[in-house]
């Protein structure tokens, strides 16, 4: 009789509880959505270029926080690898080569802010209202569909998959080195 009463004690507080959701994922994306949002206003409205260079150093990682959360690691690596450790490296060298922009002060005059402001309005109001009239698919969310990095790297490097695209960007990419090293190098004075 004992045993009946704790077992079913458990089962409906299990039942109780499976109704629930557990709240940490949601908690972990609006966290890292509003460290996304101050840091990219960090970046926006910093006068300093290193406190600006900083602030896109967590705007970046908060991006990839956000892949993480909605599952998508390899997005998340690359953005990490990619955006936050290469190109902020480059403009973090970039600053600090130069002598004199670490130390100078950007003044934003009324004009830059009222162009400032007519854009963000002109970009956010569209996408707001295309977010809110969209009929979302609330039952693709417990798809099982599961495309995994290794199905990713069979489809960019097979020859029926997108390997002749991936190889024609690096090919691009290797020519905009060359032409960025070409141009970077100094001018000599015969």
């Amino acid at each position: 009789m004992m045993f009946t009463i704790a077992q079913t004690t458990t089962a409906s507080t299990q039942s109780a509880l499976s109704g629930l959701a557990d709240p940490m994922p949601q908690i972990l994306f609006f966290g890292l959505a509003a460290i996304l949002i101050v840091s990219a206003l960090v970046v926006a409205l910093a006068q300093n270029l290193v406190r600006a260079a900083v602030g896109l150093l967590f705007t970046l990682v908060a991006v990839s926080g956000l892949y993480l959360t909605l599952h998508a690691e390899f997005l998340a690596a690359v953005q990490l690898v990619v955006y936050a450790g290469g190109t902020l490296i480059l403009i973090v060298f970039g600053v600090m080569l130069t002598n004199r922009l670490p130390s100078r002060k950007f003044d934003i005059g009324m004009r830059e802010l009222a162009w400032a402001l007519t854009a963000v309005v002109l970009i956010i109001a569209p996408l707001l209202g295309l977010v809110l009239s969209t009929q979302w698919n609330q039952s693709a969310i417990g798809s099982t569909n599961v495309y995994t990095i290794e199905t990713l790297g069979l489809q960019l490097l097979t020859p029926g998959g997108y390997l002749v695209p991936f190889e024609f960007i690096s090919v691009v990419l290797v020519a905009v080195m060359i032409g960025a090293a070409y141009l970077a190098r100094k001018t000599r004075k015969d």
